[in-house]
C-alpha cells in the first residue's frame, strides 16, 4: 500500500540504489585499474594518485598529502571510497569560474604568457614543458591564446572517457570480476543492499544442511554463485518479520513496582573517524537478588511534534562480573530482550560490583552528510547591546544539560560537569575552578542549575566578544551540526530493578568501545549464535546470531596463520550495516576471535533477508 501512495517515495529510493550501486561500480573499476585485487592495499602516494586519476578526479599534491600522511604506510579498498566520497570531481562550471577570476574582460580566452605565468609561480607549480603541452594542443589553443571552453569541455570528456574505459575493463575481463566480487550477475538497483557492518568474524561447523522454518525467523543457508571463486566459504540465510509481525519478549517494569530502584542517563558519541563513545557504568548489588536491567534512547524533547532521529538507534548492555581486578572481568550476560525502542535482561545476579557497557552497532548512528543552507545563529545584541543567547542555542542547551545530568535530579554535580569538559575541551575542572564557578554562577547544594549552566556559556560568549567558535567546538563535540540538529550522538538512560535490593550505579568512564567490551560482544555471538564451520577449512568458524532486531556475525581462526575472509552481503534485502559496503574484506589473526559485522533492517516496518557468504581468500 505504501507502495500505492508514495510512487514518488519508491522512485527515489530506486534512484537512490541505482547512483550508490554505480559508485561502487565506478571505485571497483578504477581500484581494478591499478591494483590486482580488491584485497591489494594502496602503498604509495603515487598509487594513489593513479587510482584517483582512474576514478576522474585530478589531485593535487596537497590534496595527496591530505590523505597520505607521514604515519600512512597503506590503504585499503575501504578507505579508497571514503576518499572519492570526501573528492568530489570538479564541475564544468566550477572550472569556468576558476579561469573566469584569471579572465577579467570576460573575453572567453587567456594569454599564454599569462597562462604561463600563473601556472608556474602560483599554487603547485608546474614545469615549462608541462605548460607548454597544454598550449601546443590545437584543439583548444589559437594565436598564441588558449580557448578555456574548449579546453573545459575536452577536459570533461576526457575524465568521463578514463571513467568509461575502467568500467569497460571491468565489465570484459569477468576472470578479475569473478575473483574480486563473485560471479553473478549485476544486482538490479532493487537488490543493492545498503551498508554492511565492520569485520569482527568467528566460525564453527554445520553444514549446507536445510533448518526448520521458524516464524519470524526462518533460516535457509544458501550458496549464491559469487561463493564459488575462493578456496572455501559457507552461506547463511536469516529471514526475519517485520517489527509489527515480531514475537518479542516483553520486558515491563510496571510489574515491579516495589522493586529498588537505581537509574542514569549517558550518551553515545560519534567521533570523526567513525569510532563510537560512551560512559562505562559500575554496579553495585549488595545482596543476591533478581534484577532487571533496560536501557533504551531518551527522548529529551518534551514538546509535542519534534522528533529525535536517534530514537530509532539501537541500544544493548553487556554485563560483567568484576572478580579480583577491572582487568579481570566476567561476561555475565548482555541485554537481548526486545520491546520496541527498550533492550532488556532479567535474571539473577550475586551480591558484588559489575560493570555496564554500553552497546550500539553503529547501523544507525553513523557520519551523514547533511546539507547545511544556514548556519544557526547562537548569540545575538538586545536592545542594550548586551550579548544574549538566541532561543534556538538555549533550547539546544536545555538538551544538553539534559543528557549530562546523569542522576537526572536536575543539577550538575562537579562529576558530572567534568564529564562535558572531557568531552568539549579534553579537560577537568578541579574543586578550586568550581569553588569559582559557585561565586558566579547559581548553585544549589554545590551543584550547577540549568540557568547556571547558561549563564556559563554565555559568560564564554562575553570572553570571546561575540565570537561564536567556541560555542561551536562544543556543540559539534556533542554531535549537534551547525543546524543545531543532533545527529551524530544518541542520548540514553539505564534503569536497574531489584527485587531484594537497592542497587547502585555509577558513571565511571567516558571513553571508546574498550577491548573488554569487544570480547563480550565475540562471546556472546559465540555463547548463543550458529556456528558453521568454512567448508574446506576446519580451522575458520563463523558464528551467526540474530535477535529480532538485528544480525551479528563473528570469525574465529583457530589456525596458527593469518586468514582473510571475503564477506559478501549483495544478495540481502532491506538491510542495514555498520559497515559501509555489501561486499569487503577482513584480515584475522591467528587465535583471534572477531567481528565481522553487524546488520539491522533497513526498514523496521517490512520484512529482511540477511544473506551472507563468508568466503576463504
Amino acid at each position: 500500500s505504501e507502495k500505492v501512495m508514495h510512487p514518488e517515495s519508491s522512485q527515489a529510493k530506486k534512484s537512490q540504489r541505482a547512483e550508490e550501486a554505480a559508485f561502487y561500480m565506478n571505485c571497483r573499476a578504477a581500484y581494478l585499474a591499478v591494483l590486482k585485487s580488491s584485497l591489494e592495499n594502496i602503498k604509495s602516494k603515487e598509487q594513489l594518485r593513479l587510482v584517483l586519476q582512474q576514478a576522474g578526479r585530478n589531485p593535487s599534491q596537497k590534496t595527496v598529502n591530505k590523505y597520505w600522511t607521514s604515519q600512512t604506510t597503506t590503504l585499503n579498498f575501504d578507505d579508497f571510497c571514503t576518499i572519492l566520497r570526501e573528492e568530489k570531481p570538479a564541475t564544468k562550471n566550477e572550472l569556468l569560474e576558476a579561469f573566469g577570476k584569471i579572465d577579467k574582460d570576460k573575453t572567453g580566452y587567456i594569454l599564454h604568457d599569462e597562462l604561463y605565468r600563473i601556472l608556474t609561480t602560483r599554487g603547485e607549480k608546474m614545469t615549462e614543458d608541462e605548460v607548454n603541452a597544454i598550449t601546443e594542443q590545437a584543439d583548444f589553443n589559437c594565436g598564441g591564446k588558449l580557448d578555456y571552453n574548449k579546453f573545459c569541455d575536452l577536459y570533461m570528456t576526457t575524465r568521463e572517457q578514463c571513467c568509461k574505459t575502467a568500467r569497460e575493463r571491468l565489465e570484459l575481463d569477468s576472470r578479475l570480476k569473478q575473483q574480486q566480487f563473485g560471479n553473478q550477475a549485476e544486482p538490479s538497483s532493487e537488490e543493492i543492499t545498503l551498508p554492511v557492518s565492520k569485520p569482527s568474524p568467528r566460525v564453527s561447523r554445520k553444514s549446507d544442511r536445510k533448518l526448520p522454518a521458524a516464524k519470524g525467523d526462518s533460516r535457509t543457508p544458501s550458496r549464491p554463485s559469487s561463493a564459488q571463486s575462493c578456496k572455501a566459504s559457507i552461506s547463511t540465510t536469516i529471514s526475519m518479520a517485520a517489527r509489527s509481525n515480531r514475537n518479542t519478549k516483553l520486558i515491563e517494569p510496571d510489574t515491579m513496582k516495589e522493586w529498588h530502584c537505581a537509574q542514569s542517563k549517558g550518551c553515545f558519541y560519534l567521533e570523526e573517524d567513525g569510532e563510537i563513545v560512551s560512559h562505562k557504568y559500575r554496579l553495585h548489588v549488595p545482596q543476591r537478588s533478581t534484577i532487571c536491567i533496560t536501557i533504551k534512547p531518551l527522548n529529551i524533547h518534551q514538546e509535542e511534534g519534534i522528533s529525535c532521529h536517534w530514537l530509532s538507534v539501537d541500544t544493548a548492555l553487556y554485563i560483567l562480573k568484576e572478580n579480583e581486578s577491572q582487568e579481570n572481568l566476567q561476561l555475565v550476560s548482555f541485554t537481548e530482550q526486545q520491546n520496541q525502542e527498550v533492550s532488556g535482561w532479567k535474571g539473577e545476579l550475586g551480591s558484588g560490583v559489575y560493570w555496564l557497557l554500553p552497546f550500539t552497532t553503529g547501523c544507525r548512528l553513523k557520519k551523514v552528510k547533511t546539507q547545511i543552507t544556514e548556519e544557526a545563529e547562537l548569540v545575538y545584541r538586545d536592545e542594550d547591546g548586551e550579548l544574549a543567547l538566541t532561543p534556538e542555542f538555549r533550547a539546544a542547551l536545555l538538551d544538553i544539560f539534559e543528557t549530562i545530568d546523569l542522576d537526572g535530579n536536575g543539577l550538575l554535580c562537579l562529576e558530572e560537569y567534568n564529564f562535558f569538559e572531557l568531552r568539549t575541551s579534553g579537560e577537568k575542572c578541579d574543586e578550586e575552578a568550581w569553588a569559582v564557578c559557585k561565586e558566579n554562577f547559581d548553585m544549589r547544594r554545590n551543584e550547577l542549575t540549568r540557568q547556571g549552566f547558561m549563564d556559563l556559556n554565555l559568560m564564554e560568549a562575553n570572553d570571546r566578544e561575540g565570537d561564536p567558535s567556541d560555542l561551536w567546538v562544543t556543540l559539534l563535540s556533542l554531535g549537534y551540526n551547525k543546524a543545531l540538529e543532533m545527529t551524530e550522538a544518541c542520548p540514553f538512560v539505564i534503569n536497574i530493578y531489584a527485587e531484594k535490593c537497592k542497587p547502585r550505579i555509577k558513571a565511571m568512564y567516558l571513553e571508546a568501545g574498550s577491548s573488554q567490551l569487544n570480547r563480550a560482544v565475540c562471546k556472546s555471538v559465540v555463547r548463543k549464535g550458529e556456528a558453521k564451520v568454512l567448508d574446506g577449512c576446519e580451522n575458520v568458524i563463523v558464528y551467526t546470531y540474530s535477535t529480532g532486531g538485528r544480525v551479528t556475525s563473528v570469525i574465529e581462526n583457530k589456525s596458527e596463520n593469518k586468514v582473510i575472509i571475503h564477506v559478501n552481503n549483495e544478495q540481502s534485502k532491506n538491510c542495514l550495516s555498520n559497515r559501509g559496503l555489501t561486499v569487503f574484506a577482513v584480515e584475522v589473526a591467528p587465535k583471534s576471535t572477531m567481528v565481522s559485522q553487524h546488520v539491522m533492517p533497513l526498514n523496521e516496518q517490512e520484512e529482511w533477508l540477511y544473506n551472507c557468504v563468508h568466503s576463504l581468500v
